[in-house]
């Protein structure tokens, strides 16, 4: 039995301050945020009804609509409060929390300074990310690169930099992938369309320098627990012609938490003890109240 569309579901989305039937949160054709992508968004979890690391996603909300030009008109404490309350309404233990703010319909145009900033929350559930994944997924090498920093705010989790990781996960499952492998503007390895990468070699961690993509929250907390272990992380530079030297690879992110690859390109790899011990480390931090 396939789900129900997003929009024709039950529920209380809270919008604005307040909680409407989740039916009814809709807005105007012609919104800015729509038509010009300004709007930012968090992708976040919650296990046993507490939202992991979710003032560190609420102030990065804030950090993403300043680099996009608007202020959230609801404080980090603000929304906390509301996030909270939208998952103990949606009662469900385990949700998948999806915070955002956009520019309003008050003006059309690429210039829309005076709009209205709205802000929204909704909850729901939300299994693997990726289906199967603990089995490893196969990754092609995306059509499309990350831009350069000086070309785009990447550092703020918008909207409109993820038109190109659409179009290459789209590219990538159409040839029967399950994800791809973005490059940066220099042909250097970046992260997945949806996720940062690490991979393995001879008991070391390694993973791209976030320049240019987002650096994630669960990323760091990846980072945290390996060298809580004393597994030795290098963030540097990667280049696809290093693809073989790995012995290990994954993916991390709120969505898809840590996801196995079992093949890029052609080239396979297999999950061993350091995926296997982060993979344990990660779900006893994700449902210890108030982790790190």
């Amino acid at each position: 039995m396939s789900e129900a569309p997003y929009h024709d579901r039950d529920g209380w989305i809270w919008k604005n301050g307040e909680f409407v039937p989740w039916r009814d949160a809709s807005v105007h054709v012609l919104t800015h945020g729509l038509h010009y992508a300004s709007t930012v968004f968090e992708g976040e979890r919650a296990y046993d009804g507490s939202i992991f690391l979710s003032r560190d996603h609420s102030e990065r909300l804030h950090k993403s609509a300043r680099l996009m030009g608007f202020e959230l008109p609801y404080s980090v404490d603000e929304l906390e409060r509301a996030k909270q309350e939208t998952v103990n309404k949606s009662g469900l233990g385990s949700a998948y929390v999806r915070a955002f703010a956009w520019r309003g319909s008050e003006k059309m145009g690429v210039s829309a300074q005076t709009n209205k900033i709205n802000v929204a929350i909704a909850a729901w559930h939300w299994g693997d990310y990726f289906p199967d994944k603990m089995k490893g997924i196969r990754l092609m090498m995306a059509p499309w690169t990350r831009p350069a920093p000086h070309t785009a705010p990447c550092q703020a989790k918008a909207a409109g930099l993820y038109m190109i990781c659409t179009l290459s996960k789209h590219a990538a499952e159409n040839a029967g992938f399950q994800d791809a492998l973005m490059l940066d503007w220099r042909g250097q390895i970046a992260e997945a369309t949806g996720a940062n990468i690490f991979f393995v070699q001879d008991g070391v961690l390694h993973t791209p320098t976030p320049d240019s993509f987002l650096n994630g929250l669960t990323r760091q907390t990846v980072i945290k627990l390996a060298r809580a272990r004393g597994i030795e992380v290098v963030e540097r530079a990667i280049w696809p012609n290093e693809l073989a030297n790995f012995s290990e690879v994954f993916l991390t992110g709120s969505a898809a938490e840590i996801t196995p690859v079992s093949e890029i390109a052609g080239m396979k790899f297999k999950p061993g003890h350091v995926t296997e011990a982060l993979l344990s480390d990660f779900s006893t931090a994700t449902r210890r109240k108030n982790a790190a």
